[in-house]
């Protein structure tokens, strides 16, 4: 019996494809306020989320794009998360 391959949802741009991400991340949450020490204690980062196409990645850094010309390699919607603040990436599936 042969084993169906994972189809995973891309966009080809030029001839390189670029793979779609649900990402998880934590952004900083603040407030210029006063507070007591109970409302600074529930003062939490906030745990976010963003679907994009993984543009490139190194080692600290993550760049992604949610639009993209379909006519050249042009690219909008871009962002570059540090890797030290994503708890999590998941390839979406087709």
């Amino acid at each position: 019996m042969r084993r169906k391959k994972s189809r995973y949802k891309h966009a080809t741009i030029g001839k390189k494809k670029y793979y779609f991400y649900k990402i998880v991340w934590v952004d900083p949450c603040g407030d210029a306020g006063h507070a007591d020490i109970d409302e600074m204690k529930k003062l939490k980062p906030a745990v976010m989320i963003s679907q994009a196409y993984i543009f490139a990645k190194d080692k600290k850094h993550v760049w992604t794009f949610a639009s993209y010309d379909t006519e050249s390699a042009v690219f909008s919607d871009r962002n570059v998360f540090p890797k030290c603040i994503i708890s999590k990436m998941e390839k979406i599936k087709i």
